[in-house]
Order: C-alpha cells, then sequence, then structure tokens
C-alpha cells in the first residue's frame, strides 16, 4: 500500500526536503502549505500510521518525537516524483488533438 491520501504524500515530500522534524515542526510546515489548521488527533494518527507502514521513522529526542523518512519512504517519494515528472513534463500542459472531438 503506498500512500492513501494526499497528506501522507505530502508529509512524506516535506521530510524528503527537511530531513528529520518533530511532530509540532512538521504539522506547522503542512498546516502552512495548505494555509488551514489540520486536527492534532487526525495529524498524529497520520504520522502514526505511516511510522507502522514503515514509510516513516520515529525517535524520541527529550520529550519530543521526531520523523524522518524511512529508505522505503524515501524510494516511494522519488518513485511518486519520477511517475509525476512523466505526467507534467516540462510543465506545458499537453492538450494532444486538442481540435479532435474525444469519443470514448
Amino acid at each position: 500500500m503506498w500512500f492513501q491520501s494526499g497528506r501522507r504524500r505530502d508529509l512524506c515530500a516535506i521530510l524528503y526536503d527537511a530531513g528529520e522534524l518533530r511532530g509540532q515542526k512538521l504539522k506547522t510546515r503542512l498546516e502552512r502549505y495548505y494555509d488551514l489548521r489540520i486536527d492534532p488527533q487526525a495529524f498524529y494518527g497520520t504520522l502514526d500510521a505511516l511510522v507502522e507502514a514503515d514509510h516513516l521513522e520515529r525517535r524520541t529526542e527529550g520529550i519530543y518525537d521526531v520523523y524522518g523518512l524511512s529508505d522505503a519512504g524515501a524510494d516511494r517519494v522519488e518513485s511518486y516524483h519520477a511517475w509525476l515528472a512523466e505526467r507534467v513534463g516540462n510543465g506545458e500542459r499537453r492538450a494532444a488533438d486538442a481540435d479532435a472531438s474525444v469519443v470514448d
């Protein structure tokens, strides 16, 4: 099972870029990106699911939980990036046969 939600994917992308982050710092970065407040219980439930699926690693630093990508999680982010890059290409939206009618 890969990420079943954009939130999981986005959390992993943030950690791919940042390395390791405390849970609250990670939550703040995601909230800034989404421009909305995320319910803490739902957020930490998402982190727990990613840890259980071996996409994230969790360690304790004092009283804080610190999260980072596992090797498997990093591989998945890279794989998703490659898949998405194939579809997005050079940033120009493709409109193959834009003048032709579309028939299914």
